[in-house]
Parts: structure tokens; C-alpha cells; sequence
């Protein structure tokens, strides 16, 4: 997990090596304000943007995402949206 780091196909050089390195399962990052959960089919991991549950900056919409991990297993994926 990282505050910045980029999208499949266009992540942070550092980022990519560690991610090659470390083969999580999983990579939440942000920074973005936008609420996205992607595959990654080239490294095999699933991508969290949870977007922005904060008030302040561009974003129309606070956003989050709750999940649930069981024997490597992600699931019970929901995205919450509110106003601001």
C-alpha cells in the first residue's frame, strides 16, 4: 500500500520493481481522488484506488471500498459513495 504510485501499465518505476519483487495478491495506492479497482493480468494482482473520503480537493464524491480476505481470497468487494 502507497500513497502514490500509479495504474497498471503506468506505474511508478520503483513502484513496478517492487511490485515484481514482492508479487502481492493485492496494491492499494491513491492520490488520485478517483475510485477504481482494476486487474492487473500483466503482474496478476487486483488494483484498489479507493478514491477520496475526505472533504477537501476536486473529487464530487467521497468514496471508500471495504473488503474481505479469506485463504488469499478477495472478496465481498463493496464500493461506498456519499456526497459531499
Amino acid at each position: 500500500m502507497t500513497h502514490i504510485g500509479g495504474y497498471p501499465g503506468k506505474y511508478q518505476k520503483l513502484i513496478k520493481k517492487r511490485l515484481k519483487e514482492l508479487r502481492p495478491d493485492l496494491y492499494i495506492c491513491g492520490h488520485s481522488h478517483i475510485c477504481k479497482i482494476m486487474k492487473d493480468h500483466d503482474l496478476n494482482l487486483m488494483h484498489f484506488n479507493p478514491g477520496a473520503i475526505g472533504y477537501h480537493g476536486f473529487h464530487s464524491k467521497r468514496t471508500m471500498i471495504t473488503f474481505s480476505i479469506s485463504q488469499r481470497e478477495i472478496k465481498d468487494i463493496k464500493i461506498y459513495e456519499y456526497n459531499r
